[in-house]
């Protein structure tokens, strides 16, 4: 069924309620519902969560971003806090709108993605933010010495494929942020790159590498408890951006997306250093 066209709350009774839906990045996608019934409208069974409601809608006719907040209590089976405090949720998609429980017409007041997660006492808060911030996005872009290009993704050109590797998990540092691996390319390879759980607790997720010490991987998160020696894991090699690992390493220097040889800001304050 289309979208309903109808004018919403010009009658003193309705059967209205609000339905969500959450579309994480790992692909699993929940509905939800205001209404003390389940409600299953777009191939989708929205479950009743009385507790979670969107505390503010802000549409505008402009550019200008709208902006909504959805507050609730972890109530839910599918809302779990762990899931939550995983980042499970982050940059997922959502919309928000309302549905007649008796004809199932409906209609889209807010989509947009998830920000940040925040916990409130027994409770929780997100950030969202509408679609139309892709509007506010540099049309032109800054120079800069290092390249802007994602590795492997739009302007850099190389295949993903060729730097993905499969590898295990053989150990875990005390404070949970560092790894040692089994198979996979050579540790040094992997600084700045990405890592996949894919299985375990934390199957789906995805990790960046922040720093190699040694053969120790450092993560941006803290690996979850229950995560065990011999997980399964998909490595994606990692790139500094600079114009000298991607001639070098990579043999990409005609893709690089940066100005290595631009003078800076700071060209005036500069001065002569002597050659030994």
């Amino acid at each position: 069924m289309a979208e309903s066209t109808r004018t919403w709350f010009c009658e003193p009774l309705e059967t209205v309620a609000i339905w969500w839906r959450l579309e994480r990045r790992d692909g699993v996608t929940l509905g939800f519902t205001s209404h003390d019934r389940d409600l299953a409208f777009d191939g989708l069974v929205h479950r009743t969560a009385p507790g979670m409601v969107p505390s503010a809608i802000r549409r505008t006719a402009d550019f200008e971003a709208d902006s909504a907040e959805v507050a609730g209590a972890l109530s839910h089976d599918s809302i779990r806090e762990a899931d939550l405090a995983a980042g499970r949720f982050d940059g997922g998609s959502i919309a928000v709108g309302l549905v007649d429980w008796e004809t199932r017409e409906r209609v889209t007041l807010y989509a947009g993605t998830i920000g940040s997660v925040g916990h409130e006492g027994s409770g929780f808060s997100a950030e969202l933010r509408s679609v139309k911030e892709l509007l506010a996005r540099q049309i032109v872009p800054r120079t800069a010495p290092t390249c802007r290009a994602e590795f492997c993704a739009q302007g850099c050109t190389l295949s993903a494929a060729a730097y993905t590797h499969q590898a295990s998990l053989a150990q875990i540092s005390s404070d949970g942020l560092s790894i040692l691996i089994t198979g996979g390319p050579a540790a040094a390879d992997l600084a700045f790159g990405m890592l996949r759980w894919i299985d375990g607790p934390e199957a789906g997720l995805t990790r960046r590498i922040e720093a190699i010490d040694g053969d120790w991987l450092m993560l941006d998160r803290t690996v979850a408890q229950g995560v065990a020696p011999g997980t399964r894991i998909e490595l994606r090699e990692g790139c500094d951006h600079t114009l000298e690992t991607c001639a070098t390493r990579f043999g990409n220097a005609v893709n690089f997306q940066g100005e290595p040889f631009l003078p800076g800001n700071d060209l005036l304050t500069r001065y002569a250093v002597p050659q030994p």
